[in-house]
C-alpha cells in the first residue's frame, strides 16, 4: 500500500490536501475542456460529411462542363484555349485556437487576367468549365481545412481524455487515500498521547498523594 510510504505528519497532510484539491481541479477543467472539444470535433465531422457531397457535385460538374466543351469545340481547340486561360491561386493559411488548439483557416482567391480568349469561336461551355473547376478548387481547400482540424481535434481530444482517466482513476483516489491514511494515524496518534496524558496524570496524583 502506497500511503504507508507517506509520513504521517500534519505538514505532509495539509500538503497533500491542497495537491488533492489542485488535482480535483485540474480534473474539472480538463473535464470541460474534453467535452468543448468534442462538441467541436462533432460538428467539423458534420460539416465534413456535408461538404463531402458538395465536392463530388462540383468535380462532377466541372468534369461534365469540360466533356461538353470538348464535344462542342473539339479537343484541339479547348487544348488551346486552356493555354491562353491567366489565372493565379493564392491560398492564404490562417489559424483559429479553440481550447488551445491551433486549428487551420484556408482561404482560396483567384487572381484572373481576362480576356483569356475570344468569344468567336467558342462555346459558354468552356466558360462553365473554368467556372466549376474554381469553385470545385475553393470546396477543396475548405475540405482540407476540415480534415486537418479534425486529425488535430480528434489528436487532443484523445490526450485530454488519458490525463482526465489518470486523475480520475490513480492521482484523485491514491491522493484520497494519502489524506485518508495520514487523518487517520493522527487521530490515532492523538488518543495515544490523551492516554498516556492521563496515565501520566494518575501516576502523578497518585504520588501527590503517597507524599
Amino acid at each position: 500500500m502506497a500511503s504507508k510510504n507517506v509520513a504521517p505528519t500534519k505538514t505532509n497532510l495539509i500538503k497533500l490536501k491542497q495537491e488533492l484539491k489542485f488535482a480535483k481541479l485540474g480534473h474539472e477543467l480538463l473535464d470541460q475542456k474534453r467535452n468543448i472539444l468534442v462538441i467541436e470535433l462533432l460538428k467539423l465531422i458534420d460539416q465534413t460529411v456535408e461538404l463531402q457531397d458538395r465536392i463530388n457535385d462540383a468535380l462532377a460538374n466541372a468534369y461534365r462542363s469540360f466533356e461538353e466543351s470538348v464535344l462542342k469545340m473539339g479537343k484541339l481547340t479547348v487544348v488551346n484555349i486552356s493555354s491562353a486561360v491567366n489565372v493565379t491561386t493564392d491560398i492564404v493559411i490562417k489559424d483559429r485556437r479553440v481550447m488551445g488548439v491551433s486549428l487551420p483557416i484556408v482561404d482560396t482567391t483567384f487572381n484572373e487576367f481576362p480576356p483569356y480568349y475570344s468569344p468567336t469561336g467558342t462555346n459558354f461551355w468552356i466558360d462553365v468549365a473554368l467556372k466549376s473547376f474554381k469553385d470545385a478548387l475553393k470546396i477543396l481547400g475548405r475540405f482540407a481545412e476540415l480534415k486537418i482540424s479534425i486529425i488535430r481535434l480528434a489528436t487532443e481530444v484523445h490526450k485530454t481524455i488519458r490525463k482526465v482517466n489518470a486523475l480520475e482513476k490513480i492521482a484523485i483516489p491514491e491522493l484520497t487515500e494519502f489524506v485518508k491514511f495520514i487523518q487517520a494515524r493522527l487521530e490515532e496518534n492523538e488518543r495515544d498521547m490523551f492516554i498516556l496524558m492521563k496515565m501520566v496524570k494518575k501516576r502523578l496524583e497518585s504520588k501527590r498523594e503517597k507524599a
